[in-house]
């Protein structure tokens, strides 16, 4: 069976460079997100990745109610307000306003689906395919009996 590159030893690697890609496309795209420097890109995919791991979660907690009354659609908030904190810790990384930082996080999770979707492709194709379960060709219980057997004094 094939693993996906995100299970092996080389995945978190991979997720950084799908990541500085969706950066670089996510920059060329909006006018109000600037990267300086390929450093700066692969520095912003970092610390992006480390802020979704770590205070993401925390985040989504904290926000729940709000996040299921919107059904979901907050969370592109939280995305926004991670990217404006990686803005202020990134020297290399501008975005001009949190619109601006709304919209570079579609861009990055478009471009990250899209960059994906060959490997869920591939990981679909390669599952072995599961046996269909049959019904047991005598049904009974632990005790042996079955389920209408009479029960006599």
């Amino acid at each position: 069976m094939s693993e996906s590159f995100y299970t092996q030893r080389s995945g978190c690697l991979m997720r950084l460079i799908l990541l500085s890609i969706a950066v670089i496309v996510g920059a060329w795209l909006l006018p109000g997100i600037e990267v300086d420097s390929v450093w700066a890109v692969l520095l912003t995919a970092v610390v992006i990745s480390l802020l979704n791991n770590l205070l993401r979660p925390v985040l989504i907690v904290i926000t729940l109610p709000v996040t299921a009354l919107t059904l979901g659609l907050f969370l592109f908030v939280i995305n926004a307000i991670i990217i404006l904190l990686a803005s202020g810790i990134v020297s290399g990384f501008h975005v001009d306003s949190f619109g601006s930082a709304l919209l570079f996080s579609l861009v990055l999770t478009a471009v990250n689906y899209l960059l994906e979707w060959p490997n869920r492709y591939l990981n679909r194709k390669n599952m072995p395919e599961q046996p269909q379960q049959q019904a047991p060709q005598d049904d009974t219980d632990d005790e042996g009996f079955t389920p209408y057997e009479e029960i006599k004094d």
